[in-house]
């Protein structure tokens, strides 16, 4: 059952105020794995960027690998870090009014196609500079889907849900299939990364990937921990008695969407 909220702090500024949940085990559970989530997607984003940075050269926008570079950097911090910390939101903040979620969670989730959209022009002009050809591979066929299907969704969650053109009932129908959505896209831009960084090994050390060499085990562990990531956020979110319940004040106007 879910705990009884007590106010915080009388106010009348909606985005202050909010109600707080008791200090249970099962809310100490959530904060916990939050900060693992956190963790993992810090060590993610640290990790590729070592990559890129000590083993292939670094960064430039000239048409060389250095500009191919931006292109696992930006998928990680974008598809996954920013993705995941987007389907979060309503968990993080569970306090707080649902105008405000609403707003960073789309801030949040934006941002992430801006990223992904730079990494794929990235992608592009090296192939281009260098002949090389475009979208014959699984891992460029997975990784366009994912990043159409997750514009198609931005576009619809925020004509739905933050426009005022959309009815209730319409916005409590597609509830559900902008939650299987949103983590289903997710998913696959998880397996995306994982193919691009298999892909990129072998096009790089195809002679001493199978004697274990360094570059080998860091982007390995890489993969790893995007699964890792993408398994603590797919149970945070999935996880109903996290599910932020309407406060009080919203009830009767939007009871069922969240």
């Amino acid at each position: 059952m879910e705990p009884v909220r007590k106010p915080l702090v009388a106010d009348d500024d909606d985005f202050q105020s909010g109600y707080s949940y008791p200090r249970t085990s099962r809310m100490n559970g959530l904060l916990v794995l939050l900060g693992v989530v956190e963790a993992l997607g810090v060590a993610a984003i640290a990790m590729v960027c070592y990559w890129t940075a000590h083993y292939r050269g670094g960064f430039a926008w000239d048409g060389s690998g250095q500009q191919f570079n931006w292109h696992p950097v930006l998928m990680v911090v974008g598809l996954v870090f920013l993705y995941g910390n987007g389907i979060l939101t309503y968990r993080v903040f569970r306090d707080q009014v649902k105008f405000g979620v609403k707003v960073l969670h789309a801030v949040l989730q934006v941002t992430a196609l801006i990223f992904a959209i730079v990494a794929l022009v990235a992608t592009f002009d090296f192939h281009n500079a260098n002949g090389i050809a475009n979208m014959y591979s699984l891992h460029s066929w997975v990784g366009l889907t994912v990043v159409i299907l997750f514009a198609l969704q931005w576009v619809l969650g925020l004509s739905t849900y933050m426009l005022p053109f959309a009815s209730r009932w319409i916005r409590t129908l597609f509830m559900p299939y902008h939650r299987f959505l949103g983590l289903a896209i997710f998913a696959l831009a998880i397996a995306a990364c994982l193919t691009g960084l298999t892909e990129k090994l072998l096009f790089s050390i195809a002679d001493t990937y199978s004697k274990f060499a360094p570059e080998g085990i860091l982007v390995n562990c890489l993969g790893l921990t995007l699964v890792l990531f993408g398994v603590f956020v797919g149970f945070i979110a999935t996880k109903e008695e996290w599910k932020r319940q309407p406060l009080p004040e919203e009830q009767p106007i939007n009871m069922s969407i969240e």
